[in-house]
């Protein structure tokens, strides 16, 4: 038991920078498919692993469950690192395993006996799929998973409420305000019509389509006109009628030559017989005896 604890305590005290676990996530949350590798860029001292930036590994060789450094990968890398972390060393790497898990594997075991075999070099493990991360490192002549991993945050120490940045507002406001008013006006607005006004609508669209298929109706159907006639109470027969076209009262005396207006019209004659004469209107005996003379 003591040997096995002497043997854990040669294990590397590994502190990573929170924004460098963002940027790991979001490389490896990039490709869903196939692995993807960086280098971990950082301090050492003594048994103290200080992990403050990262270099995603360009040009690396992707395969479904492994990833090589190339040529042009390490050419990349150390580009990047001689302009921007000129003081830093390369205190390990790492690279995801989509849908894998956390674990190294054969070829990733390779890797790190070749490329980064300082006592003090780990490797971090991401998987995408899940959310798991780990970090394996040397323990002796071995390399297992760590069992404490310490995150650091460069903003800690922010008082709260002084970073100097406010929430999201729904609603912009000039000035001091309130806006309440605004909010109560866009309460206002999504309120339900009055009862008045929807009935006013409804009618109105009622008539408007009752009008529509009157028009429609007058246009397309034939109309059917009536034509006023005057006809003879005592006899029934047809005297006169109304021309649509003049506008005037026609007579059927004025149909019939030699007519004269003191006759009446012959009834209509029926089936067989002859038709009737005109006969005079009745008068008095002088008009009588007048035709007679005449």
């Amino acid at each position: 038991m003591k040997r096995k604890e002497n043997v854990r305590s040669q294990g590397p005290n590994v502190l990573i920078d929170a924004d460098v676990l963002r940027q790991i996530r979001q490389h490896a949350r990039s490709s869903t498919k196939t692995e993807v590798c960086g280098v971990l860029i950082g301090s050492e001292n003594d048994k103290h692993v200080e992990v403050e930036a990262c270099i995603a590994g360009l040009n690396a060789a992707q395969g479904g469950a492994h990833v090589t450094f190339t040529q042009d990968t390490w050419e990349h890398i150390y580009k990047i690192k001689d302009a921007e972390y000129p003081g830093h060393r390369i205190v390990g790497w790492y690279h995801s395993h989509p849908g894998f898990g956390v674990f190294l594997s054969d070829h990733d075991t390779f890797i790190h006996h070749n490329f980064f075999s300082s006592p003090l070099q780990v490797a971090w493990v991401y998987d995408p799929h899940s959310d798991e991360e780990g970090c394996f490192g040397w323990l002796g002549k071995r390399l297992e998973r760590l069992s404490e991993i310490a995150i650091t945050d460069r903003r800690g120490g922010e008082v709260a409420g002084e970073s100097g940045k406010t929430e999201p507002a729904m609603f912009s406001v000039e000035g001091d305000e309130d806006p309440e008013p605004k909010l109560e006006i866009s309460r206002k607005a999504v309120e339900p019509r009055p009862s008045w006004l929807r009935w006013t609508v409804t009618i109105v669209s009622y008539l408007s389509a009752a009008v529509l298929g009157f028009a429609l109706s007058w246009f397309l159907f034939p109309q059917i006109v009536p034509i006023p006639y005057l006809l003879d109470s005592r006899t029934g027969q047809l005297v006169g009628h109304l021309d649509l076209r003049t506008g005037r009262l026609v007579m059927e005396t004025e149909a019939i030559p030699n007519f004269e207006p003191g006759r009446l019209l012959p009834p209509a004659a029926g089936p067989g017989q002859a038709p009737a004469q005109a006969t005079p209107a009745p008068g008095n005996e002088n008009d009588k005896g007048k035709h007679g003379q005449q």
